[in-house]
């Protein structure tokens, strides 16, 4: 399946078909640059959910920050870009960080990447510390 389609399904999971969902891809420098403008965050990172009206969202995603923690996770980028789909639409929901939201994540995960394995998570916020999350299976 293409991962268009795969993230199309994923969205009407956790959205709706009715939402309309835009995706983009940045590079660090404008990553940083709408991080900092909405958020007052001077830093790049790997997705930005915005938003727009009730039934529409856009995701913003920095290929290369993706690329770099994919690598560290032991994770294909495409099971990586899916995750952070994932987190992003979840945020689009309403949801904010919490064990709700890793739950849910993971579920997601798992039912479109088949994310049980351990995941290490490369954060950059974090001054490229890297942190584990999740169960080896």
């Amino acid at each position: 399946m293409r991962f268009e389609k795969k993230i199309e399904i994923i969205k009407n999971d956790i959205l709706s078909k009715d939402y309309i969902l835009s995706v983009g891809f940045v590079d660090k420098k404008k990553s940083r640059a709408i991080n900092r403008t909405y958020r007052k965050k001077d830093k790049a990172t790997n997705v930005l959910s915005f938003s727009l009206r009730k039934q529409s969202g856009e995701l913003v995603l920095c290929k290369a920050i993706i690329k770099k923690e994919a690598k560290n996770s032991n994770r294909t980028f495409e099971e990586w870009l899916g995750f952070l789909v994932i987190h992003g639409m979840l945020h689009l929901k309403g949801l904010k960080h919490s064990s709700i939201m890793e739950k849910l994540e993971e579920a997601y995960d798992k039912k479109y990447f088949g994310g049980n394995r351990r995941r290490v998570l490369f954060d950059e916020s974090r001054s490229g510390r890297i942190h584990q999350r999740g169960k080896k299976s």
